[in-house]
């Protein structure tokens, strides 16, 4: 092995994690590379579309602290006329790549992103298609696609069309909520549970499976060409 490939295969992995609100799955990222749970990893860039997503000031307080960007889709298309939700997301992309990720982590952001926002990425990227690009999603494989899956999952419950909901970290795929599952965990629904009930089981286990699943995908992942 040459010293240079020794170099770039002992380089710190580059999480770029994407958010909308107040990041505590972002937090379990940050807590995970400084504890070395994902080892030899540290956040370069975390991202919002919305400007008073607490996830920012997670990232900025943070020891030491994260590098943040912030571009919401209405403030873009007003100072962009002519501009589509599509050029919107190529912007994104690109503040994306700018920081050089070996990985993009979705913690909770809630845009669904078009065919051009992967495509940018792995035109940009070193890595190509190689590079992965994972959303957290409160559903199981298959169902609950799309926003709100969790009200829905429990309104199922209600009517006795399931017994659990789930939880997974899927790879990006242009349809919504249908890339490769890598880690999926059933969620059990309880009898009497309210939906905060459910919320609040759900999202202690998305705090760590969002930890397992970019370890393992870090810890799969050659060096950057």
């Amino acid at each position: 092995m040459s010293t240079s490939q020794a170099a770039r295969e002992g380089a710190e992995k580059r999480i770029v994690v994407l958010i909308s609100g107040s990041g505590t799955n972002l937090q379990a990222l940050i807590d995970a590379c400084a504890s070395s749970s994902i080892p030899n990893a540290r956040i370069v860039l975390v991202f919002s579309n919305r400007k008073a997503a607490y996830g920012l000031e997670r990232a900025r307080t943070s020891q030491p602290p994260i590098p943040t960007g912030y571009l919401a889709l209405v403030t873009y298309l007003k100072a962009n006329p002519g501009k589509t939700r599509v050029d919107y997301d190529v912007a994104v992309a690109k503040s994306v790549l700018e920081a050089k990720p070996d990985i993009v982590v979705l913690a909770g952001w809630m845009h669904i992103l078009s065919a051009e926002f992967l495509e940018v990425l792995y035109e940009g990227s070193p890595r190509g298609r190689d590079l992965p690009i994972l959303n957290l999603h409160p559903a199981l494989p298959g169902a609950f696609d799309g926003a709100n899956a969790l009200g829905r999952a429990y309104d199922a419950f209600k009517a006795g069309e399931i017994k659990n909901t789930g939880v997974m970290v899927h790879r990006v795929v242009p349809e919504v909520d249908r890339g490769e599952p890598v880690v999926v965990r059933e969620v059990e629904i309880k009898e009497g549970d309210s939906l905060e009930d459910l919320e609040a089981r759900v999202h202690e286990i998305e705090h760590r499976i969002i930890v397992e699943a970019t370890r393992q995908v870090l810890e799969q992942q050659g060096p950057a060409p």
